[in-house]
């Protein structure tokens, strides 16, 4: 089993990431020795240097700092979709996601052109797979970016239901009995314009992507719906686990095993004809 990600609030980051900068105490005298900030992992260079344009492609690039000051420069690889970094932009009324691999130079920078669909301000997570996993399978950073404009507010829509994209129809079972930190499943099925099961192909190591969002504080959920025989599928938060899987054509059974209650919005994302297809859903969690 493998541990997605590592399943922390937002508001809980920020305050690990205080506490690091303060380091363990937080003050000195002359009885105790002062301590040093500890060191951190960071995004270095983090561009574009002037404000996106919805609609115009704009290259985004960073790098990841080590503890010593030095880029990363490799990161896990394999058939699955645990591997590399995850770039995600998601606007911060979970209207709009953007969801990108970026290629990693050979001096630890990653540079790629991202157009953002509409104005608005984003959350930006990256999400690090290290290629030394012993300690620590993956790691998330944030920042945020704002593109130019008026955003038009979106207004997310009842629980569960049908989304058609691209005339292909995703409806969801099983949406009203999640509870958080307990492992759930999302019952999706997907088919064609013809009304028959679709049938998805693996993209960037899975059949499907499953990326949550909760409202209001943005705490991310990552998870995958692999094709059989591949690896990286099971997510773990505390003593509990779950793994999606496809159980028949067109049929995905999404694992869920968010960290808190609230209403979260799910972006499923898999390849169908050679078309990567976004399917937003509301999904509501007890505590």
């Amino acid at each position: 089993m493998h541990r997605l990600c590592r399943l922390i609030p937002l508001g809980v980051v920020a305050a690990i990431a205080v506490m690091l900068v303060t380091g363990c105490g937080g003050s000195s005298s002359s009885s105790f020795p002062t301590i040093g900030a500890a060191k951190t992992y960071s995004i270095a260079d983090f561009a574009p240097a002037v404000v996106p344009v919805a609609g115009k492609p704009t290259t985004v690039s960073f790098g990841i700092e080590q503890p010593d000051g030095a880029l990363m420069k490799k990161f896990k690889t394999g058939s699955g979709p645990h591997t590399g970094i995850h770039l995600i932009f998601v606007r911060s009324d979970l209207g709009y996601l953007i969801h990108v691999h970026p290629p990693v130079g050979a001096d630890g920078k990653l540079a790629i052109p991202v157009t953002f669909p509409a104005p608005g301000r984003y959350r930006v997570v990256v999400d690090v797979y290290p290629a030394d996993a012993r300690t620590q399978p993956n790691f998330q950073l944030f920042r945020t970016i704002t593109v130019r404009g008026a955003a038009a507010p979106t207004v997310l829509p009842a629980p569960g239901g049908s989304v058609t994209v691209s005339g292909y129809r995703f409806t969801m079972e099983h949406a009203a009995k999640l509870k958080a930190i307990q492992a759930g499943y999302l019952k999706i099925a997907v088919t064609g314009p013809d009304g028959k099961p679709a049938t998805i192909t693996p993209w960037l190591g899975a059949l499907a992507h499953a990326i949550f969002f909760r409202k209001g504080t943005l705490d991310y959920f990552h998870t995958h719906v692999c094709a059989p025989g591949a690896d990286g599928c099971t997510s773990i938060l505390g003593g509990a686990n779950v793994t999606g899987k496809q159980t028949t054509p067109g049929v995905l059974d999404v694992g869920v095993l968010v960290p808190a209650g609230g209403t979260w919005r799910l972006f499923l994302q898999c390849e169908i004809d050679g078309h990567v297809l976004t399917a937003p859903f509301t999904i509501p969690v007890t505590p």
